[in-house]
């Protein structure tokens, strides 16, 4: 990675490329640190153990800590996101949509505009509730709000918002691409300062390097090993693919004969990313995310089961956040792959999978190959994502060692996105540059 963004940036246009990217970023971490009228940042940073088990912290997670601060752009991506999941949806259950996604440039176009609006409109109702949550908890400068002064919270938020969208558009025209995921690349880096401080806390508990802890320093090494194998895991599993042998027929056109090589038809071992991960834990976090809400004081029998229950630390959040990791992950293949077109395709060019027929058979085999290769990318990123939630459950029970793996309750999601980002612009970079020094026959 680090060998081809020395090579990208010899190569003027992608130098510019390359500091655009970065100017932007910067003017997003800026605005991250950017307070909103009426609220009151420092008392909202105290908020953690209000906030954790509900999909708030996961939030906090994906916009760099920033909505943890109520801050501008507190919002961070995760509107601009769910607008993005919403509509891949909705192109295959409406029918207008998926016309609209096979018209080329023109429907993508016409899609671009319809998910700013839906981003948009999910900011509006966002910031709504996230006005309401901040006069609950009294994170406001003031006692009782009017329309006016939430109506200027509101407004701020969903600015903020929509300044994000733009920020990863001009990414996407003037950078080096994948501007939503470089955003959301630098905020979880950014937010890796914490675990630091809680790693560097876990060895040196009165701060500074005075009170040094054996046994926390033993289990930092621990942690910071986990990282490091997480980290070769996603590596491994982002390139992993099962490939499936395609034979082409020889065919006669003209003069010429066509065809009779052999290719394959690659399938990757996670095909659905790190999107069951978002799905999941935005799923299972509603419950403590409704009860925030609903009863901010916790004192309601069913706040304080929800509470014991369904934090991020606890045997049945985990046990839940796996099922639905693993169904979302069957769900999002449903959707995004199509065997039937893929065997039709197959078909049409002359192609048959050796040792099956066309047609059914082939529809058949490559829906099962795909079930078997979903289950096993399924249960991978599921180790990834709970690894860290079981060893934090497991120490838990020993008050000695309870909270030394708090760094890592996000980490297997965040580490996925990382990796992922880091990978797919590496890929981006290398295109680009193979493209420019590409030289023909005639050179």
């Amino acid at each position: 990675m680090f060998k081809t963004l020395k090579n990208a940036w010899r190569i003027p246009e992608l130098k510019k490329k390359l500091l655009f990217t970065l100017l932007i970023v910067v003017l997003y971490r800026l605005g991250a640190n950017i307070p909103v009228p009426y609220v009151d940042p420092q008392i909202f940073q105290d908020a953690s153990a209000i906030t954790s088990g509900t999909i708030l912290s996961f939030l906090n997670l994906l916009s760099g800590e920033a909505l943890g601060k109520a801050t501008l752009l507190a919002l961070g991506v995760s509107p601009y996101i769910t607008a993005s999941i919403v509509i891949q949806l909705l192109t295959v259950a409406i029918p207008v949509l998926g016309r609209w996604s096979k018209d080329g440039e023109e429907g993508r176009k016409k899609i671009n505009v319809l998910t700013r609006i839906i981003t948009v409109a999910l900011a509006l109702v966002t910031s709504i509730g996230y006005a309401f949550y901040l006069n609950n908890y009294d994170f406001l400068i003031i006692d009782d709000p009017n329309f006016f002064q939430y109506m200027v919270i509101v407004l701020c938020y969903c600015a903020g918002a929509a300044l994000v969208m733009w920020m990863a558009e001009k990414i996407n025209e003037s950078g080096i691409g994948n501007g939503i995921s470089i955003i959301l690349f630098a905020n979880i880096i950014a937010g890796t300062f914490s675990a630091v401080q809680s790693i560097w806390s876990n060895v040196f508990p009165e701060g500074g390097f005075r009170g040094f802890n054996g046994l926390g320093l033993t289990f930092s090494i621990i942690e910071i090993i986990v990282l490091v194998g997480m980290v070769m895991l996603i590596v491994w599993m982002s390139d992993a693919e099962r490939r499936i042998p395609i034979q082409y027929a020889k065919r006669v056109v003209g003069r010429k004969m066509y065809g009779g090589q052999n290719t394959n038809l690659p399938i990757k071992v996670n095909m659905s990313g790190v999107m069951p991960i978002i799905f999941a834990n935005s799923i299972v976090a509603i419950p403590a995310t409704i009860i925030s809400f609903a009863d901010p004081d916790g004192s309601a029998k069913i706040s304080k089961w929800i509470i014991k229950w369904f934090n991020y630390d606890t045997w049945p959040y985990f046990g839940v956040f796996l099922v639905l990791l693993i169904a979302f992950a069957y769900f999002y293949v449903a959707i995004s792959f199509n065997p039937v077109e893929v065997a039709n395709n197959i078909k049409n060019n002359g192609g048959a999978i050796p040792g099956i027929r066309s047609g059914r058979p082939t529809v058949e085999f490559i829906k099962k190959v795909l079930n078997r290769i979903t289950l096993v990318g399924a249960l991978l990123v599921a180790f990834i994502a709970c690894f860290p939630m079981i060893l934090t459950n497991v120490t838990s029970y020993f008050p000695s060692v309870a909270g030394m793996f708090a760094a890592l309750a996000f980490g297997g999601s965040s580490m996925m996105i990382v990796v992922g980002v880091a990978l797919e612009t590496t890929r981006e970079l290398e295109a680009q540059m193979t493209l420019r020094n590409y030289k023909g026959f005639l050179d």
